[in-house]
């Protein structure tokens, strides 16, 4: 009878605890977080929330119904710095509006530092920015539910890669002063390569890690018309053969064996093919992917909503459907 008492008691007691106190392990984390979507990065939302493409408690009710579960949150802060690294207010305050109506939504949240290049072309200056913006952060949402999680940066490359695993422990540090049980995904560097996993050295002690690659392999074929990558791959490549599946079995079967060897959930935090490429090919690819990470056991996150490479299409108000329908399979 006692014990019985003893046990209610603790129940009721876990139950009275905020969402923030009840810990889940990375690996029930990514289990949650199954169908994930990038928004945000480019919205004019984050200079003025009057001008906002994305209509926060519409379009992530929409995502929702869509069938994803996670939206994963490109944030680019430096630019809302001020000279002492302190974000500004009114950033922060529409930051709480992105949260809170994705929560709404009840959609997992990945808070992604999406500050890559500003890192890679100042390595003086990111260190700090980061570490402050970090502190800031974890700070402000440690009272936010587990669905709530942070990305320590997209993408490290080039002069990060000599750098990048020798910051990782002092910026979980940070995070860690507040949030020491807040799962947090950090990627290997060469711009989250698969290829890098090997290289990763992440703190054994914290068990509280996710694990994320970028996958867009092959690069002509993804890219193919991107005025950015340099040079522009040529428009017209296809995709699809025997041996272009068997390339992302071979390669999500590298990144499961690594996972398991080290014990880490993996998070593919994004894919996707560019819209100038064969649309046939685009739908074959990108269910080929995301059904290949399924089947390794990985969450993933599709690149991205809206911009480019999307998924819906914001004037038309509708989904694309053939990317969506790749993404997320009728019933």
């Amino acid at each position: 009878m006692i014990r019985d008492v003893l046990m209610l008691a603790a129940a009721a007691a876990a139950l009275a605890l905020p969402a923030a106190a009840r810990e889940i392990s990375p690996q029930a984390q990514v289990a949650a977080m199954k169908r994930g979507v990038n928004v945000l990065g480019y919205d004019p939302l984050w200079k003025d929330p009057a001008k906002a493409r994305f209509q926060l408690t519409r379009h992530f009710k929409t995502i929702k119904a869509g069938g994803f579960d996670t939206v994963r949150v490109n944030l680019q802060a430096f630019a809302h710095m001020d000279a002492q690294d302190r974000l500004d207010p009114a950033w922060l305050a529409t930051l709480d509006t992105v949260v809170k109506e994705a929560l709404a939504a009840r959609l997992t949240v990945i808070l992604d530092e999406h500050d890559f290049n500003a890192c890679e072309e100042d390595l003086a200056a990111c260190k700090p920015r980061l570490t402050a913006f970090w502190k800031q952060l974890a700070e402000r949402y440690k009272a936010t539910p587990d669905q709530v999680v942070f990305e320590l940066l997209n993408e490290p490359n080039r002069r990060m890669d000599d750098v990048w695993n020798a910051w990782i422990p002092d910026l979980l540090a940070t995070i860690r002063a507040t949030n020491p049980t807040r799962n947090v995904i950090v990627g290997p560097t060469n711009w989250n390569s698969l290829h890098r996993l090997a290289d990763l050295k992440l703190p054994r002690a914290d068990r509280h890690l996710i694990v994320t690659f970028h996958y867009y392999d092959p690069f002509p074929f993804t890219h193919q018309g991107a005025s950015w990558a340099t040079p522009t791959p040529p428009l017209g490549t296809t995709w699809g053969t025997p041996d272009d599946h068997a390339r992302i079995d071979k390669d999500f079967d590298t990144v499961a064996a690594w996972a398991k060897t080290q014990g880490r959930p993996v998070l593919l935090g994004e894919f996707g093919a560019y819209d100038k490429g064969p649309m046939d090919s685009r739908i074959a690819y990108t269910q080929a992917v995301a059904r290949a990470a399924e089947a390794h056991g990985f969450g993933w996150a599709y690149w991205q909503f809206d911009s480019d490479f999307i998924v819906y299409d914001i004037k038309a108000d509708a989904w694309v459907a053939p990317i969506h329908d790749a993404l997320i399979p009728k019933k």
